[in-house]
């Protein structure tokens, strides 16, 4: 840790919990000792637990550094964070699990790390996991793999929960993320498209104290969904291109030939090409329609700011 206080509040850590009772209590106490000491605030959110979570959160609602929210309901993953992170006021915001996998240590190595690149995104990479879910690594894969389809991606670990923000960034962007486990994977692609300094450094690893993920098959469908929805937002040519270039070249190679042969024009054909023409042309308002929202979008950030 470092060994200098500022005299102002620079970093928030915010903490999404549902259901972590039984690793709260060996989490909170040495975080807000942490954050006591580096004047850091922290925003614990109560996601709608069914557990004790909600009594063992308010034994440290009282500390100058705590705030502690609480949602009726369960909201989502990213419903938490969004009301975590619109809560924030410091330069920076820090996301991280309440499940107890994350070090302490990395905190501060992540906002130092911010502070010295200027970075607008610190993305904690889980470089060495010395605890693997073969089927959840299998399912992270297909959603990389997928993702560099559509996004161009210079971050290896897309879906990691410890991330840091520029805090006025990230609450430019959080109308356009989901509130489901998706929140993740879309806000860091949010930052990438959107031209933002974004890295990563590594972080360590440790393996749950209690309780079980929420993760499953429907999360990572739900993840695909979304970031398909993204895509359809910034840069719908990016499906809509390749559309339109794979039915216009099937409908040539399968035309020409017959053309060739003198047996008149194939339906299959024209159908095929007149199809990726349509194609074309809707990726074109597509391109259009998501320019103007986004237009609008950050006009009412702008406004709301002044």
């Amino acid at each position: 840790m470092s060994d200098t206080q500022p005299s102002e509040k620079e970093l928030t850590v915010v903490i999404p919990i549902y259901n972590e009772a039984q690793s709260l209590p060996h989490l909170l106490p040495e975080l807000v000792n942490t954050c006591r000491a580096q004047n850091w605030d922290l925003i614990l959110v109560n996601d709608g637990s069914q557990d004790e979570t909600a009594l063992i959160l308010e034994q440290f609602a009282n500390d100058a550094h705590v705030k502690v929210l609480h949602h009726k309901v369960n909201r989502g993953y990213g419903g938490a964070l969004k009301t975590g992170l619109l809560s924030a006021h410091t330069r920076y915001v820090v996301t991280m699990d309440s499940d107890g996998q994350h070090t302490l240590s990395d905190l501060d190595a992540i906002y130092q790390f911010a502070v010295k690149t200027d970075a607008d995104m610190v993305v904690g990479s889980r470089v060495e996991k010395e605890h693997i879910n073969l089927y959840r690594e299998l399912g992270k894969w297909i959603i990389r793999s997928f993702t560099r389809i559509l996004v161009p991606l210079r971050v290896k670990d897309l879906n990691s929960g410890f991330k840091l923000y520029r805090t006025s960034l990230v609450k430019r962007y959080l109308h356009l993320c989901p509130d489901s486990m998706a929140f993740s994977d879309v806000i860091t692609l949010l930052f990438l498209n959107q031209g933002h300094l974004v890295l990563e450094i590594p972080i360590t690893v440790r393996k749950r104290i209690g309780g079980t993920s929420s993760i499953s098959t429907r999360t990572a469908f739900e993840t695909i969904i979304e970031i398909l929805g993204l895509v359809m937002l910034v840069n719908p040519l990016r499906i809509f291109l390749p559309l339109s270039l794979f039915c216009i070249s099937v409908g040539l190679l399968w035309g020409v030939p017959i053309v060739i042969a003198g047996r008149g024009v194939s339906v299959g054909a024209m159908l095929a090409i007149v199809l990726g023409t349509l194609f074309f042309f809707l990726g074109l308002i597509a391109s259009q329609l998501a320019a103007i929202r986004l237009r609008l979008a950050n006009l009412h950030d702008e406004h709301d700011r002044e």
